[in-house]
């Protein structure tokens, strides 16, 4: 299974960033950009935009019960936190556009650096350390591309402020139509109250 970590941002709060998205779409260029997310689509089955927290790659099915065990571990260990999507930036020359986040992000951070523990000691291999950079990605380019227009745009927004209460084991699976544009599907396999509640 492709899996990772990740907080998914409420449905009213993607909202929000859909609006600014749309915005987004009209400026000069945007077309030749892929554009990410699924605003309106059911929490339970298929999350869109996320922040990613540990990108783990496939995982073999012998590893998933004690790395679903150490997560929730991890999720126990930390306390639910104020969040709210803000600004962005890019990685690459605009081969990623991203939303930023603002609020307790040390928190988050904390929880990526918990998420990635989690699969290490259960044996997944993590390859080299990288300090967390929060992020949701919201369109991606082959070409490096003038993101300034973009960045621009973001600057301002900023969403609601919520409280992250869990933390989500999300499956991707990859595109197989062959389809130009076509983007993966998320499933959430198994969700965790932060800080034990519920």
């Amino acid at each position: 299974m492709r899996l990772f970590a990740a907080v998914l941002p409420p449905d009213d709060v993607a909202a929000e960033l859909a609006a600014k998205v749309a915005e987004l779409r009209k400026l000069p260029g945007a077309e030749a950009l892929r554009w990410t997310g699924r605003p309106g689509s059911p929490r339970g089955g298929a999350p869109g935009w996320h922040f990613t927290l540990a990108f783990y790659g496939d995982v073999d099915d012998d590893v998933v019960p004690d790395l679903w065990a150490r997560l929730e571990r991890a999720a126990r260990r930390t306390d639910p936190f104020a969040l709210a999507v803000r600004g962005g930036g890019q990685f690459g020359h605009g081969r990623a556009l991203w939303a930023g986040a603002e609020g307790e992000v040390h928190t988050l951070r904390l929880l990526a650096d918990r998420a990635e523990a989690a699969a290490r000691k259960a044996g997944v291999p993590m390859g080299e350390h990288r300090r967390y950079k929060a992020h949701l990605t919201v369109a991606r380019s082959r070409d490096a591309i003038d993101a300034q227009p973009y960045l621009e745009a973001l600057e301002g927004f900023t969403s609601r402020t919520w409280t992250v209460g869990e933390l989500a084991l999300v499956r991707s699976n990859l595109p197989r139509s062959g389809v130009p544009g076509e983007q993966p599907r998320y499933e959430a396999v198994a969700r965790w109250a932060l800080g034990g509640a519920g």
